[in-house]
């Protein structure tokens, strides 16, 4: 991780996986792997070279054949960079929720999206979800 910081502030890209359940676990997890001692500092590093955050989840179609991606999409915008600099990162949910312009969508959102179209079970999409008041709020409001 701090190889990929480094190799980011000087204009390389650079791409990593880790095991994480949404976009803000993901940036908590990056930040957690340093010494409290260097946490500011790589808050700040990652502010300044986070590009996006993609998760992901493979889902069993409805039909019982195959599978469906679901994904949650964070954008990297001068807000998010804020909260992360700030120690914010709870906050930054709701800016994936108000970021469509942007291409963002919540995992929630995705779910939804699956269950709305019949790609993906209702139940399956409960299976996956981490907030589940926030998966029957959108699918409600469709």
């Amino acid at each position: 991780i701090e190889s990929a910081l480094t190799i980011s502030e000087t204009g390389h890209l650079a791409f990593g996986t880790l095991h994480t359940s949404d976009c803000s676990q993901t940036i908590n997890r990056i930040i957690d792997v340093f010494p409290g001692h260097q946490q500011s500092q790589i808050r700040t590093q990652l502010s300044f070279v986070l590009q996006a955050v993609f998760c992901q989840q493979l889902l069993p179609k409805a039909s019982g054949r195959g599978r469906i991606l679901a994904a949650e999409v964070m954008v990297v915008n001068a807000a998010i960079r804020a909260l992360v600099r700030e120690e914010k990162v709870q906050q930054i949910y709701s800016q994936i929720q108000t970021g469509g312009r942007l291409g963002m969508q919540t995992m929630n959102m995705s779910l939804a999206a699956h269950v709305r179209s019949g790609n993906v079970t209702y139940e399956t999409a409960r299976s996956r979800s981490t907030d589940l008041e926030d998966l029957e709020r959108i699918l409600k409001r469709a």
